[in-house]
């Protein structure tokens, strides 16, 4: 889970990795570094430990020149976060390489290289593969010839960068497992793991594919496949701004993004809503066809993506009438799996790179599936393109780690999904019509929410002192339960538990006593009184009660509930609209708490890596 750039060009490129880099800091930030070649063909390297500011104001201090080069914001799995771990990582003064992934031989490799007199500077997985790419240069092997050899003898996900001060007009990159773009300009090129790196340079970009080489010179690009032959790839142009990556007024990256919501679920269903029928087109052109053969979905994804799967079951089989099982990418990947005839396999993922739910749709391919679906927010990303059919969310750029405005937005594609499955299952029109017209509220029902900005801020000094909380909702709201759990988990440090309420007198009311903050996701639905009487268990053990909810309660004398009045929202969406004051709960504990909201620690934006 880590951030690469590289580059080639007529000017100096060291300000520019930094900027690069800058953007991809969401990837991996406890530390960072630097490489290029000067006009004398000396390597030069800079790293340092933590964020990328810290590597920007070392480059002051200590300038690179050069016009090419790559830089690496680091995400530790292999060694602590120190300097010396640090990437790029060397071979020689010769190879410099930075690396997305994990080598799961490294260690085996490792050992040969030491016996061969290779001696080893950091704990990482990735310094073997430098010390080997100089190996079979040192056999006789060009720059190319190495690092095809080199790779074939590694085993595990990696997107690689390499540069060489034997050949310095071109800089290498590999993608096995994990994303690598290259971005391409007026007599320069750019390599990056995320086009939006890129974005302040270039918005025409060719997406490797898997086993794909690419040898990027500053005038020319030539992409080898796996075996060595060169291949051609297409080039695409990106309709992102290097202006959507700004925090603009707002404090924080999830602030803007949770605020943008109304226009992210209005992009979202944007003319893909009509008055009797949500199109099955708007899933793919061969959608129509196929989802008249879906009798059963299996989903797979991980994280908040799995949270929105779960509230997508009961969507599919309240309203498609479809039987729908889900299942956590991690697990799905490595279990033996039965297909029964007319499934559909439907993936969930904010970045369409995440590499668990990427692995179990490679899978799901093996297997007789009627067809795969995907739901993402990227739609140059592998899910999208390994997908047979696929609903881009519109959400725009997401750089805060805690997901927000793509998580509301992929619980609206799925409802959508389940609508448009649901034509042909018999479901009725009434049902269909009333549907789209609570889809067609949601902008305006989201404002509503976020204006409570200033009531939830309060609500969250109740959890100033807290180290622990329960969420608790029945039915549809469970999963958003689970949701608001991780948020709070996620920024602010904060242990927490969602419950179905129903369950809480099996085991978790014995961790409720005098001032446990309880979060209740209420909305006034036919499992409400039901919920309510739950609550009076907690109440009883003097739990401190935080209730959303849109039915009027009126508790004078009830010291220990604290109401937050949601607006009235039909059942069908409620656990979309009921995310938002979840997400703002948890953003306003954390800024009490004063961690770091963007980036909490120990998380990466997309998790590329098992």
């Amino acid at each position: 889970m880590c951030g690469i750039v590289g580059a080639i060009s007529e000017r100096n490129i060291a300000t520019i990795l930094i900027e690069c880099l800058k953007r991809l800091e969401y990837r991996g930030y406890d530390s960072a570094g630097i490489a290029t070649i000067d006009n004398k063909h000396r390597l030069e390297c800079l790293r340092s430990v933590g964020k990328i500011a810290n590597l920007a104001a070392a480059l002051k201090a200590e300038p690179l020149v050069g016009h090419i080069g790559i830089a690496h914001t680091r995400w530790a799995t292999h060694g602590a976060p120190t300097t010396y771990n640090a990437h790029p990582h060397l071979s020689r003064d010769t190879i410099a390489v930075v690396h997305n992934g994990i080598i799961e031989n490294y260690e085996e490799l490792r050992d040969e290289l030491i016996k061969k007199g290779f001696k080893f500077k950091s704990d990482t997985d990735t310094e073997v593969i430098a010390h080997m790419i100089y190996h079979y240069l040192q056999k006789g092997e060009n720059f190319l010839a190495a690092i095809h050899k080199t790779v074939k003898e590694l085993t595990g996900a990696y997107a690689l960068a390499i540069i060489n001060t034997q050949e310095p007009d071109k800089v290498i990159a590999v993608r096995s497992g994990s994303p690598v773009v290259i971005g391409l300009g007026i007599n320069e090129n750019f390599l990056a793991s995320d086009t939006i790196a890129l974005l302040p340079v270039t918005n025409s970009f060719i997406f490797l594919e898997e086993g794909d080489i690419a040898v990027i010179e500053r005038a020319h690009v030539q992409i080898y496949n796996s075996k060595l032959k060169p291949v051609k790839r297409k080039i695409k142009s990106s309709e992102m701004s290097a202006d959507n990556i700004d925090k603009g007024t707002y404090r924080h990256f999830m602030q803007k993004e949770m605020f943008e919501q109304p226009r992210a679920l209005a992009d979202t269903i944007q003319e893909r809503l009509l008055a009797k029928e949500i199109p099955a087109e708007i899933f793919g052109n061969d959608a129509k066809k196929i989802f008249s053969k879906v009798t059963k979905i299996q989903i797979t994804a991980c994280g908040s993506s799995f949270h929105a799967a779960l509230t997508g079951k009961y969507w599919l089989e309240k309203i498609a009438g479809i039987p729908c099982a889900v299942e956590i990418a991690s697990e799905f990947r490595y279990r033996q799996t039965v297909t029964e005839p007319g499934t559909m396999f439907v993936t969930i993922s904010q970045s369409g790179e995440t590499a668990d739910t990427l692995a179990a749709l490679r899978k799901a391919k093996k297997l007789p599936f009627v067809t795969t679906l995907t739901i993402c927010n990227a739609p140059e990303s592998s899910l999208v393109r390994e997908s047979d059919l696929s609903f881009i969310t519109r959400a725009g750029i997401e750089i805060g780690v805690a997901t927000t405005k793509a998580f509301t937005a992929q619980l609206t594609a799925l409802l959508m999904l389940a609508v448009s499955l649901g034509k042909y299952q018999n479901l009725g029109l009434k049902t269909i019509q009333s549907i789209v017209k609570q889809l067609k509220h949601l902008p305006l029902l989201a404002e509503q929410v976020l204006s409570l900005d200033h009531k939830i801020s309060e609500i969250a000094k109740l959890l100033e002192n807290s180290h622990s909380a329960f969420y608790l909702a029945r039915g549809g709201s469970y999963p958003i339960a689970l949701e608001g759990a991780l948020k709070i988990k996620e920024i602010s440090y904060i242990h927490a538990e969602a419950y179905p309420a129903g369950e809480l007198k099996h085991g978790a009311l014995a961790l409720i006593d005098h001032g446990t903050p309880v979060v209740v996701v209420a909305p006034h639905d036919n499992l409400y009184e039901k919920l309510y009487s739950n609550l009076q268990e907690v109440r009883a053990r003097g739990g401190e009660i935080i209730i959303f909810t849109d039915k009027p309660l009126h508790l004078k004398n009830q010291p220990n509930w604290h109401v937050c009045q949601m607006p009235k929202v039909a059942a069908e969406i409620a656990p979309i609209i009921y995310t938002i004051p979840l997400q703002l709960l948890a953003y306003h504990v954390a800024l009490i708490k004063g961690t770091d909201v963007d980036q909490p620690r120990n998380l990466a934006k997309s998790v590329t890596v098992e």
